[in-house]
């Protein structure tokens, strides 16, 4: 089982930057899309931006024009570059990697705090 761990979270003040990497224990075969999630206190965990195979990438409206995620680690992981931080989008920010077939894989998190 491949495991994931995120990187790169921390306190940064509003109009900041922050980038977070995903690490993979191993290859994971067969991969439609990956992505990253964040969750808030008392919020769902909601879908911040997602790549597929092919390249072509999704992003929630919240963060559209702000955060640009891309594939690493081989194509094993996601990577996301955030720019313009706001308050709200202080949450734990998880990668999250989709294959082919039932399973799916997980980070731990890793938090982001926004504020002066």
């Amino acid at each position: 089982q491949v495991q994931l761990v995120e990187s790169g979270g921390g306190l940064v003040q509003p109009g900041g930057s922050l980038n977070l990497s995903c690490a993979a224990s191993g290859t994971i075969e067969r991969i439609v899309h990956m992505g990253w999630y964040r969750q808030a206190p008392g919020k769902q965990r909601d879908l911040v931006a997602r790549i597929f195979n092919g390249g072509s990438t999704t992003y929630a409206p919240a963060v559209k024009g702000r955060f640009t995620i891309s594939r690493h680690n081989a194509g094993n992981t996601p990577y996301l570059q955030m720019n313009g931080l706001k308050p709200e989008d202080t949450a734990i920010y998880y990668c999250n990697v989709i294959p082919a077939g039932w399973g799916d894989y997980w980070g731990q998190g890793t938090q982001v705090t926004v504020s002066s």
